[in-house]
């Protein structure tokens, strides 16, 4: 019998609509929804791997436990008391457990209600998250300045007239940190509309491909441009912020600080001319609708939380945050702003080398000394959720080693990767579609206002459970174990279902689900200042911290000469998502995606030729893989993929296995991180390369 599902494709930030046509349990065709309201039919080749995902046979269908080098088959009751009584042991012993979230728990509703009831049981001090690789500085930022972390300003790419992206590839990503499917057609109709596209990256990116001007940029030097541009609005008088003045704390120290920089040394740092600075600045401070958007490339560097706050005061500085077209803020169904706490930060400290809490997690870089450095309070028990961190956090193979020493490890997991391969037990939860979704992260920072529910395309396999079952009765299992207890376990739909009713919106579930291609709840408004969640509904744009970082470190930074050599950036196909679809036999079809893309001179100066084997070296390790002569690359940078890696021993993806690649996080150094937000710093690793015969010559 033919069925048809109206479904989300949960494997990315853009959440677009897909049609699900299956023949019992197996699926003939995955299309995009011409009528859910966001995607508009758009679909990428990822949703292809909702497929391989359910059918994949190297998927882990039962509950494993490790006897030697062998995985065997335990029973679920098995498993909960065995880890229960294990870690109850661990905790009399006065050990410690940690925490680590990987990133698709941000891509499924029903997990985050039942993580805080883990952490308790486990008595987790440390928890750990993908967050701190990828977009913590945001967070950081929007609580400083907003009130609250969860308060992204979105770009308005629908409305605008002048996009500018900065360290973002939204056509290779759907959107990141910005969930805006069929984001290829959005550029289209904006310059069909007479606007512009502008592009800053050290690669000519895919989305640079399609802009009206693309600019390099040497990579981690993205303060210089910003502090410039606010400089050449100010020279030029283009400075006004509009409405949003009278809600503007601490303006005047800002510019204050701003003012002790100079452009043309400025621009000599980043690399751009200073007329392209002045001529850009001209274009976004000329009155129109105009929005400035930095992602991965500005998160994750040494200066990632001041990027973000550099680039809310260009959106301010033009009138173009909370403005039409401009950098504004959602109504969601669900308001996670308005029903969870704003967020703390430095409410303790890391064992080892002090890092100040954020959002309650420590940086993910911190995970491998807190787990190797002997003495009271080392982490010896480990649970992960969903997360890969020997292959996404920098210097994995410190952490890979540091995982052979504990005492106990458990990892939710569908699969044995380069981490859980380290566990004594694997949890796997069901199939990817015997679960519902909502995006209850990912629809306040949508393009559009925007609700859809999706129902479970497949019955519950006989014997299997969803993740937020595994998270919660292992929870109870262990509170059990060591004589605490737990809140009632409260259903995810019913959790939803409060929560939007609890909202402005007043939505039930039930409304929802009456619409299966998805709810438009209608376009961005301005929502200033009753959005705002700080006391006294003003935006403070001089947080000490800040001011303190432009004027001390960066200025030190400024003062530096550049250093010679190559430095390291990543990059993301539209295939690829980090190390998650690695094993999908659809995506990994076509030519090889993990090679070290090189500019030509840069090549030709160290006698590397296309497709030869090279030696990339770094502070923090050494690997070889094929190079890729690119005059997308800037001179001086190299860029090498995240997600791969996948032939550590014990790792069992068969289809990965063909093509492992290399790890880019092998490369990268624990030690390079933004202090302020704990983010790991990848852009810019310092490295030499050579042709593979070289190095094997000179060992």
């Amino acid at each position: 019998m033919l069925t048809s599902h109206h479904r989300t494709c949960h494997l990315c930030e853009a959440n677009c609509g897909v049609i699900i046509t299956a023949e019992g349990r197996n699926i003939l065709s995955i299309k995009g929804d011409p009528e859910n309201p966001l995607s508009r039919g758009h679909v990428c080749p990822k949703s292809q791997a909702l497929a391989d995902l359910e059918n994949d046979p190297d998927r882990l269908r039962t509950p494993v436990k490790r006897v030697g080098d062998d995985w065997l088959p335990i029973s679920w009751d098995t498993a909960y008391a065995e880890i229960a009584a294990r870690m109850a042991a661990i905790r009399r012993a006065g050990g410690e457990a940690g925490l680590y979230l990987g990133n698709p728990t941000a891509h499924n509703y029903s997990i985050s209600p039942q993580v805080p009831a883990l952490k308790k049981a486990i008595g987790a001090r440390s928890a750990f998250s993908a967050s701190t690789v990828d977009q913590i500085p945001h967070q950081l930022v929007q609580l400083l300045m907003f009130g609250h972390n969860a308060l992204f300003p979105i770009p308005d790419i629908d409305r605008t007239q002048h996009m500018v992206i900065i360290g973002g590839n939204p056509l290779a990503s759907n959107g990141s940190v910005w969930t805006v499917p069929d984001v290829k057609k959005r550029i289209a109709a904006l310059q069909a509309r007479g606007g512009r596209l502008t592009v800053i990256d050290p690669r000519r990116t895919e989305t640079a491909l399609v802009a009206d001007a693309h600019h390099f940029i040497r990579p981690g030097s993205d303060p210089a441009l910003l502090v410039a541009l606010l400089l050449a609005l100010d020279e030029a008088g283009l400075v006004n912020p509009g409405r949003l003045g009278a809600m503007l704390d601490g303006w005047d120290s800002v510019w204050e600080a701003l003012r002790t920089f100079e452009i043309p040394a400025l621009a000599a740092a980043c690399g751009i001319d200073a007329a392209v600075i002045h001529g850009l600045a001209a274009e976004i401070g000329a009155g129109d609708p105009a929005v400035v958007y930095g992602r991965i490339g500005v998160s994750t560097a040494a200066f990632g939380t001041l990027n973000q706050w550099l680039i809310v005061l260009i959106n301010i500085a033009t009138g173009n945050l909370d403005r039409v077209g401009g950098a504004m803020f959602s109504d969601p169904a669900v308001d996670i702003v308005g029903q969870t706490g704003s967020g703390s930060q430095g409410r303790f400290r890391s064992r080892v080398s002090g890092h100040p809490e954020l959002l309650g997690e420590f940086p993910a870089v911190a995970m491998a000394e807190e787990i190797a450095t002997p003495g009271p309070g080392r982490i010896t028990a480990l649970f992960t959720i969903a997360g890969n961190p020997v292959l996404s956090v920098p210097d994995g193979g410190a952490l890979d080693a540091a995982l052979d020493t504990l005492e106990l490890m458990v990892s939710i997991d569908m699969y044995v990767t380069a981490t859980s391969a380290h566990a004594d037990y694997i949890l796997p939860p069901c199939g990817p579609l015997e679960k519902d979704h909502y995006p209850l992260f990912l629809a306040p920072i949508a393009v559009r206002n925007f609700a859809k529910y999706s129902p479970p395309v497949f019955e519950r396999t006989p014997g299997t459970k969803s993740d937020w079952e595994i998270v919660a009765e292992l929870a109870r299992a262990i509170a059990a174990a060591t004589g605490d207890t737990l809140p009632a376990i409260v259903p995810p739909r019913d959790t939803l279902d409060r929560m939007l009713k609890n909202s402005p919106r007043g939505l039930s579930l039930a409304d929802i689900e009456a619409h299966p291609h998805g709810l438009d709840l209608g376009a961005l408004e301005p929502r200033l200042p009753e959005r705002l969640r700080t006391p006294d509904k003003h935006i403070a744009c001089a947080p000490e911290a800040l001011i303190a970082d432009l004027t001390g470190r960066f200025a030190d930074w400024l003062a530096e000469a550049p250093g010679d050599g190559l430095v390291l950036i990543g990059r993301r196909r539209v295939r690829n998502n980090n190390s998650w679809l690695a094993n999908s036999h659809r995506l990994a079809k076509g030519p090889a995606r993990c090679t070290l893309m090189i500019a030509p001179a840069d090549a030709e100066a160290r006698g590397i030729a296309d497709g030869m084997d090279v030696t990339i070296t770094s502070a923090a390790g050494r690997v070889t893989i094929a190079a890729e002569i690119s005059d997308a690359m800037m001179p001086g940078v190299v860029s090498l993929p995240h997600g791969f890696g996948h032939d550590r021993p014990g790792i069992k993806l068969s289809v990965a296995a063909q093509r492992p690649g290399v790890s880019h996080n092998d490369l990268t150094e624990r030690g390079r991180i933004d202090p302020l937000s704990g983010n790991a710093a990848l852009v810019g690793t310092p490295v030499l390369v050579a042709p593979a015969s070289q190095a094997v010559a000179a060992e």
